[in-house]
């Protein structure tokens, strides 16, 4: 069972959609993934959200990124959008974050598909031990990362 749904509003945003595959492997998070267009077949998108039986819903797109709120208006369940860099960025990140009252989706920055990905561990490890077990351990190799980053900047710069 996949437990996030990954819906891109075109090919084009798989680099995006990668980044968060990365993380749901990294956390053993099963998901699955489909391009569905908001705008060009909002009929396959509502198939999408309603059939799934995931628990979160992670929504990529760009240019003006509608298909966020979409997923939403489908599901009760929580919709992560990722807005796609381009153009005209302002477009994408303000139709993720400018939802109307009542159909809230969580936001997260352009092009930041590994964000959305911890975000819905996140949400998922309410509820599982082992996937709060390893955001943990994720948080501490981060923390330890920061650490080594730190200790070689001070040895590069021979302080």
């Amino acid at each position: 069972m996949s437990k996030v749904s990954i819906i891109m509003g075109s090919k084009s945003d798989l680099p995006v959609a990668e980044k968060a595959i990365g993380i749901l492997k990294k956390f053993g998070i099963g998901f699955d993934i489909a391009v569905a267009s908001a705008h060009r077949t909002p009929a396959r998108v509502e198939e999408l959200v309603k059939g799934s039986s995931a628990d979160v819903f992670i929504a990529i797109a760009g240019l003006s990124a509608a298909l966020p709120g979409v997923v939403a208006s489908f599901t009760v369940k929580p919709v992560v959008g990722v807005p796609v860099s381009g153009a005209v960025n302002m477009d994408a990140l303000l139709s993720v974050v400018q939802m109307p009252p009542g159909i809230p989706v969580a936001a997260v920055g352009l092009d930041r598909g590994d964000n959305a990905a911890v975000l819905a561990a996140e949400i998922i490890a309410v509820n599982d031990e082992g996937v709060r077990k390893a955001l943990v351990a994720y948080r501490e190799e981060q923390a330890e990362k920061v650490i080594a980053d730190s200790e070689k900047v001070v040895a590069d710069v021979g302080c």
